[in-house]
């Protein structure tokens, strides 16, 4: 354990170093964060997940900077630059970008024109420039002109000189260092067309005269501004004011006023154009992407983690409809555990007569399935397809609700699609993941790459590294959540299972398959390569409802069962009266059971799950009907309409309102009041009244607020959105560059969203 790494991430995070050790050290023996987190709290002191997360992260970043020391210590050693100071200046950097100033010296480069001039021997009369003593340029020049090595004249020695001393005021450590926080605190982010791209690119048009501080640009912004770079549609430069940058140089390395000055204020003004201001704005549009990317993986984790906790209908005959017009709509009925019972197609939208053969099927299935309730996806016919099943007079015990269906059509096309239905095609695969979507919302989108979901803010343009990891963490943290049916889980489900994977997955549903359900807990320990330390890891998470010993069907883990049944024996009653009866789990002391590996974290815990064991967390199963508008066409400013959330970005909500095209919820209509981050109003999957704004139907896009003030009985206007000022006219500066006026918020509430809203429809 690196005592250094334990320090920093203690002041940074606010955790104790005897935390840190111990995550650490769970980390180091394969320990999973769920695990950490639910099952060691006397370990950790109690940290959560998220605390766990920062410390596992951390711990990374700081291991791949020392792996970055010691890689760099390697070269200055090969090359014969390393000595005791150098090495101690290595070994104390405390991030990338001091580690690589300190390098960038000794760093092997290519030919540069300082480079060349060294080689012409032009190196002494650089120093003598630097020393600024008053003498004549020319006439200290003039021992140095050389046909031989190429030097033809005075003129030609001096700027070689300065070339030298450009590059050495590039690579100067305290100038670098200057510049950098100048740039990160005054740099501005210029964005402008390319010319002649104006038609072309007109989904950029808000950014083709944009500029704002790079302390405050947003994510999505940044990243709206990237794209439009990336598709040669923008310009974009992050730089700050010139004047002042070089006067920081100046300030640093100008000693005197004599005509070798002016040589060197001429270098520097070639290190900064040529040289560090590339660096520099390189760096700073790294860390920009970086915290951009951070800002939106961020959001995607927190939509994703909504959907995939989404209320389950249960475990429910279904009935899955994937509609249609021309195709129809593919049918499919599924028994309470998923199973595939019986699929067909149906026209219900092709002639009265496709219509009542329609009609008469769907009720013919419903009765022979004894179906509970019907699913339907909400894309292309979804509204359609909803009032065609509503108008059959079915049961009303039947539940008729539309599911989003966004992926289903990636699943059903997936490798583990094919798996599960060899003998059907995409269609009826579709067909049953929206049934089971409405089943088990979790248990189904695992099967699904997160990405594909829908619910990300400009998740192709962020570090796919860095998204995997964080979408991985989040599936993991909401199946281990949850808990999982042993005996009902597929592969995929079980894969996110704490100290599982693939193979460990794939082996357990092939030992049932086999063998038969699993009887209890332990009878996994049976399955091949299954060891210890992996039963360890997953038993927690993994229920036995049938199992003869009824902690099997808890959140307990095995490793508690004697601390149970000891307090079963004191009461003088069984595991299962505890768990049945209150008055009886009162009467129990947990601080006589606490002993020097188990604490009254993990006993309070263990209280809590025997009075609610096997408590699914996920909030319970509500019914949810749109309004009576079917599209767009139907839609009129002043509407008051039920919704669903899909997706929260940092400028707003998306919600689907039953007409096939998601409405935007422009942060500023979101409530009466300010807010900052959307997702402190809105989650993903929430159901909302909104009250239409604008329709757009040339561009497809529908405005909506959350306000009072927006509904039609309020007092004041409604109908109207609030716009933000735009920014003024903007004065050229020096070099060409816009002058950076007051911070104005963004001035089209539409426009924040063209990345994302571009032909977007609630599918």
């Amino acid at each position: 354990m690196n005592s250094q790494h334990v320090s920093v991430i203690s002041t940074e995070l606010g955790i104790l170093p005897r935390q840190i050790e111990a995550v650490a050290d769970l980390l180091a023996e394969s320990a999973t964060v769920p695990f950490i987190a639910r099952y060691r709290k006397e370990v950790t002191g109690s940290l959560d997940e998220v605390q766990i997360t920062a410390v596992r992260d951390r711990l990374t970043q700081l291991a791949e900077l020392e792996s970055r020391k010691e890689a760099i210590l390697g070269s200055l050693e090969k090359h014969g630059h390393l000595n005791d100071e150098l090495k101690e200046k290595v070994m104390a950097a405390d991030t990338m970008a001091v580690l690589e100033d300190i390098y960038l010296p000794f760093r092997p480069k290519r030919r540069t024109k300082a480079t060349i001039a060294r080689e012409k021997s032009l190196e002494p009369l650089a120093l003598t420039l630097m020393a600024q003593q008053g003498i004549d340029p020319l006439q200290a020049a003039q021992p140095f002109v050389d046909a031989e090595k190429g030097v033809a004249d005075a003129d030609e020695a001096l700027e070689g000189a300065r070339h030298i001393l450009a590059e050495t005021v590039n690579e100067d450590e305290t100038a670098r260092a200057r510049l950098r926080a100048f740039f990160a605190d005054r740099a501005i982010v210029y964005s402008t067309v390319v010319d002649g791209k104006e038609t072309q690119g007109a989904k950029f048009k808000d950014y083709f005269n944009w500029q704002e501080p790079a302390t405050t640009v947003p994510s999505h912004r940044m990243l709206a501004m990237r794209r439009g770079e990336r598709e040669e549609v923008l310009s974009l430069s992050i730089v700050p004011p010139e004047p002042e940058a070089l006067e920081i140089l100046e300030g640093l390395f100008m000693k005197g006023n004599g005509p070798d000055s002016e040589h060197v204020r001429m270098a520097l003004h070639d290190s900064y154009k040529r040289l560090l201001a590339r660096s520099l704005e390189t760096e700073l549009r790294l860390h920009l992407k970086e915290r951009a990317d951070a800002e939106a993986i961020r959001v995607f984790a927190e939509n994703l983690r909504e959907l995939m906790l989404s209320p389950p209908l249960g475990a429910k005959r279904v009935m899955g409809l994937d509609p249609g017009f021309r195709t129809g709509c593919k049918v499919v009925c599924l028994d309470r555990q998923g199973k595939l019972l019986h699929h067909t197609a149906i026209f219900p939208h092709n002639g009265e007569g496709q219509a009542q053969k329609a009609a008469e099927t769907v009720r013919q299935l419903c009765a022979q399935h004894n179906v509970e309730a019907i699913a339907i996806g909400n894309g292309t016919a979804g509204r359609e397809t909803e009032a065609f099943v509503r108008g059959l007079g079915l049961p009303e015990e039947i539940v008729v609700l539309m599911v989003n269906e966004s992926g289903a059509s990636v699943y059903s096309a997936s490798e583990v699609a094919r798996e599960e239905f060899p003998d059907h095609d995409l269609t009826v695969r579709g067909s049953v993941s929206i049934a089971r979507r409405l089943m088990d919302p979790l248990a189904e989108l695992v099967k699904i790459d997160p990405k594909s979901i829908g619910v990300g803010q400009y998740q192709h343009d962020v570090d796919q590294g860095a998204l995997k990891n964080s979408l991985d963490d989040v599936v993991v943290s909401c199946v281990n959540g949850v808990g999982v049916d042993l005996n009902r889980a597929s592969a995929q489900l079980l894969t996110y299972v704490s100290g599982l994977g693939p193979q460990l997955a794939r082996n357990i549903v092939a030992y049932r398959d086999a063998n038969g359900p699993f009887a209890r807990r332990k009878d996994i320990k049976d399955v091949p390569r299954l060891g210890p330390k992996a039963f360890e890891q997953a038993a927690g998470f993994l229920r036995v409802p049938s199992s003869d010993n009824p902690l099997d069907a808890s959140a307990v883990h095995p490793e508690s069962y004697a601390i149970v049944d000891a307090m079963a024996a004191d009461s003088g009653c069984t595991v299962q009266d505890l768990m049945q009866n209150a008055e009886l789990r009162q009467r129990i002391d947990i601080k006589r059971y606490v002993t020097d590996k188990v604490g009254l974290p993990t006993l309070t815990d263990i209280m809590a799950e025997l009075a609610k064991p096997g408590r699914d967390p996920r909030k319970n199963f509500e019914v949810f009907t749109f309004g009576h508008v079917t599209g767009m066409k139907d839609l009129e400013p002043g509407m008051q309409l039920p919704g669903i959330v899909t997706n929260v970005t940092k400028f707003g909500a998306f919600v689907d309102i039953g007409v096939h095209q998601d409405g935007l919820v422009h942060v500023s209509q979101l409530a009466d009041r300010f807010i900052k981050d959307p997702s402190d109003v809105v989650k993903v999957q929430q159901k909302v009244m909104v009250t239409v704004l604008e329709v757009d139907h040339e561009r497809k896009r529908i405005s909506l607020s959350m306000r009072n003030d927006a509904r039609p009985e309020a007092s004041s206007a409604a109908g109207k959105p609030q716009r933000e000022r735009k920014p003024q006219g903007k004065k050229k500066p020096q070099g060409g560059k816009p002058q950076p006026q007051t911070k104005q918020p963004f001035n089209n509430p539409l426009a924040e969203a063209l990345g994302q809203w571009n032909g977007r429809r609630s599918s």
